[in-house]
């Protein structure tokens, strides 16, 4: 077994939290590298494309998190054998990569300008991205998004969902995904209630 080091935020979400979980479930072992916001100025330039998170496997690194998800996905038998259900997991990852960067540009602004650009991606592409997003699932059968089991894509889902409904991003409502996508919050607590997902949580002292 190839030796595995995933480097991300020292924080349960974000880019890097699916294939933590993923890796969990399939109880591959790997090093979990957290890295303290304080000191990722001094380890930047080590990232290929200047973010986390990276994998590093047998010395070499990959540095999107997509790519990761699918490299782990495979390893823990998470990801679609089938190519046409390898898409459909693709296709949900990448929606869901595209409306994270949208929420993750506001980041950084003046909170004015935050909170006029979030009210925005309320009423627009976050509303957008959760009905498409639950419009996929029934499309699929409802529980999973592909391949009619648990896949990365699922877990992306759920780590999005579950910050949605966290209430930590200010200006943007904590019952959005119930009013709008309410099969993804139900999709959301399926995956959460999933004994590797709560096994991995409890071992951390959270409840998911």
């Amino acid at each position: 077994m190839a030796k595995l080091k995933l480097t991300y935020f020292d924080f349960h979400g974000g880019r890097g939290e699916p294939a933590r979980l993923a890796l969990a479930i399939g109880g591959i072992v790997f090093e979990d590298d957290r890295v303290a916001f304080a000191d990722w100025g001094r380890r930047k330039a080590n990232a290929p494309f200047g973010g986390l998170p990276l994998l590093e496997v047998d010395g070499e690194i990959i540095a999107q998190s997509n790519g990761i998800n699918r490299y782990v996905g495979k390893l823990a038998g998470l990801y679609p054998a089938d190519p046409w259900q390898a898409a459909l997991c693709d296709e949900v990852m990448d929606a869901v990569e595209e409306i994270g960067g949208k929420i993750e540009a506001t980041f950084e602004l003046p909170e004015e300008q935050k909170k006029t650009q979030r009210q925005a991606l309320v009423e627009g592409p976050i509303t957008f991205y959760l009905t498409r997003l639950q419009q996929r699932l029934d499309a699929h059968g409802g529980r999973y998004f592909a391949g009619d089991r648990l896949s990365v894509a699922d877990l992306k889902v759920f780590v999005w969902i579950r910050h949605l409904k966290s209430g930590k991003l200010d200006h943007l409502p904590s019952d959005i995904a119930d009013r709008v996508a309410p099969k993804l919050v139900e999709h959301c607590e399926r995956i959460k209630n999933h004994p590797g997902v709560m096994a991995y949580y409890a071992k951390h002292g959270l409840t998911g």
